[in-house]
């Protein structure tokens, strides 16, 4: 990756010079075209965002169903129609072209595209929620593996059977992203993620999948299935992606998200968001 972003170019079009900070490279990296791929594990320093897009005549149903489920969907940063721009926490960013994957969602069908510039409308808003992969980074410094960091996948995320609060057009079950720990370093799991409550913070459970509706760990909804070691738990936080299940329900002409595991890399540092 560092040869890579050695390669970039120092200064914009406009002869401007270009931010060099690992963040901004690595936006800059995805806005190019050069970066498609699961964001866990990098830029491990910086908070990374689920992305929603909506017209604004469903953007307060949104907001509200944010608020409604804050452990799902801690809200970051909401746009004014037709910006672009994450002026708070990435300034200088475009969220048409700065996350590595997009998932667009019309109705009951749905693609994937690495820009949405062509598609840009005055009258959509941009919605920036906390992202667990913020928090992965103390995990590590801690001494806490993160399973699908170590085998190069996307976390495992499953769609539970506990209902969200609705909100206008929208609702759905809560999904869940999962890392497996032995039993004895889960009260340390936890302790560490509750410090982050504007990235779902303290999981919602751990032990018996079963429990919350997820009959095979093998079986994802989203992401990629991890070995389960012999002693081990798995542990299960609430996760961004869960707008993407309220989107399928609400079945609106047009609405864009991030593809689960590709997340918008921002400037804050996540030692900023730690209580």
């Amino acid at each position: 990756m560092a040869g890579f972003l050695d390669s970039l170019p120092t200064v914009s079009l406009s002869g401007q010079p270009i931010d060099r900070s690992p963040a901004a490279l690595f936006r800059q990296s995805c806005r190019l075209g050069s970066f498609a791929g699961v964001t866990s594990g990098h830029c491990l320093s910086f908070v990374q965002a689920n992305v929603v897009i909506l017209p604004y005549q469903h953007a307060y149903d949104f907001l509200l169903f944010c608020q409604r489920n804050p452990k799902p969907c801690p809200l970051l940063e909401v746009t004014d129609p037709g910006s672009y721009e994450a002026r708070i926490l990435a300034p200088g960013s475009d969220l048409r072209s700065d996350v590595p994957l997009y998932r667009i969602v019309r109705g009951k069908e749905e693609e994937e595209q690495t820009d949405i510039r062509h598609m840009w409308r005055d009258d959509l808003v941009c919605f920036l929620l906390g992202c667990s992969f913020a928090f992965e980074g103390a995990l590590l410094q801690a001494g806490l593996g993160v399973r699908h960091i170590e085998e190069g996948k996307n976390v495992p995320m499953y769609i539970t059977n506990i209902p969200c609060r609705p909100a206008g057009v929208f609702s759905g079950n809560l999904v869940v992203s999962m890392r497996p720990y032995p039993e004895a370093e889960v009260p340390k799991a936890i302790a560490i993620t509750a410090r982050f409550p504007s990235v779902h913070g303290a999981p919602i459970h751990s032990g018996d999948p079963a429990a919350i509706g997820i009959r095979d760990l093998a079986a994802v909804d989203f992401g990629d299935s991890v070995e389960l070691k012999p002693g081990e738990v798995p542990v299960f936080w609430a996760c961004g992606v869960t707008p993407l299940v309220a989107l399928r329900n609400a079945q609106l002409p047009l609405a864009i998200t991030h593809s689960p595991g590709h997340m918008f890399v921002t400037d804050r540092l996540n030692s900023e968001l730690a209580i």
